[in-house]
């Protein structure tokens, strides 16, 4: 069962859902609706809302999650499971997902490259998802250091996000771009220098030089796609900016620690919404 905006479940039902992946093209036909209340009963629910939407979401879904359900994070950001469980007392499950995919029309979903997860932290709940994903060919590794995970993502995301959406450029063209490398450069070591001060270990890549080695990297494995940020200020939507490079530079402020970069980036794609509405 697939839960979605009006417009989308609209389209499903008319011609069924048109996955256009790397590996191949294919409709299928899912059960679909509109309404929360057809997560009742559920084993699992992937919770996969903008960050913008996932307090009121948690709050909504709340009445029909059961005690044995598993609700799973599978959102950008760092602070998604604190926010589902202030909203709704659900104790979900974070997840990284390393999926660059896009919506061009309701009914069709374009995936751009890669198409793994992480999970955690390790016990039987994570374990169960881990094989479920794994079952369906979708690599998924469960990991002791689930936050430092969520933080490498993170750090990406920080770094090449908002440069997309306000480029108007694809990953790689940001990688390509020397100015624009310094610009990634710095809003890494700031996002770095935030984890360090919260006691945060990024996964695999505390050094900020393999850090920034493995963002660019990972902008070649994205070649041709623009972040989710880029596509939502393409369509005049409200980005998810505050749980990006607005999260650093909120809690760099706390902290006292410099994020003007990070502060920039926020301010640029917020002057960029309201010109949108």
């Amino acid at each position: 069962m697939m839960i979605g905006r009006p417009a989308f479940v609209d389209a499903v039902k008319r011609s069924g859902l048109y996955l256009d992946t790397r590996q191949f093209q294919k409709t299928v036909h899912p059960e679909v609706s509109s309404e929360l209340s057809a997560t009742a009963g559920s084993d699992m629910v992937l919770f996969c809302v903008k960050t913008t939407d996932t307090a009121v979401t948690a709050k909504e879904l709340a009445p029909f999650v059961g005690p044995e359900t598993i609700v799973v994070s599978m959102q950008n950001g760092v602070n998604n499971v604190e926010e589902i469980r202030a909203a709704s007392g659900i104790e979900a499950l974070p997840a990284v997902v390393y999926v660059a995919a896009a919506m061009p029309q309701p009914g069709t979903v374009k995936h751009g490259g890669r198409g793994d997860l992480v999970i955690g932290p390790p016990g039987a709940r994570a374990d169960k998802i881990a094989a479920l994903f794994t079952s369906a060919s979708v690599p998924c590794r469960v990991s002791e250091n689930i936050e430092g995970e969520q933080w490498t993502k993170f750090v990406w995301n920080c770094a090449f996000n908002a440069i997309s959406g306000l480029g108007l450029v694809t990953y790689d063209q940001i990688a390509q771009d020397k100015e624009a490398q310094k610009v990634v450069e710095a809003a890494v070591y700031e996002t770095l220098s935030v984890a360090q001060a919260l006691g945060i270990r990024p996964a695999r890549f505390e050094d900020p030089a393999k850090t920034i080695a493995a963002a660019f990297q990972v902008s070649e494995w994205m070649m041709g796609t623009r972040s989710s940020t880029a596509q939502d200020m393409a369509r005049g939507k409200r980005t998810e900016i505050d749980a990006l490079n607005g999260y650093v530079a909120k809690l760099g402020e706390g902290l006292k620690i410099p994020t003007p970069v990070n502060q920039t980036l926020l301010a640029l794609v917020k002057l960029q919404e309201l010109n949108s509405k």
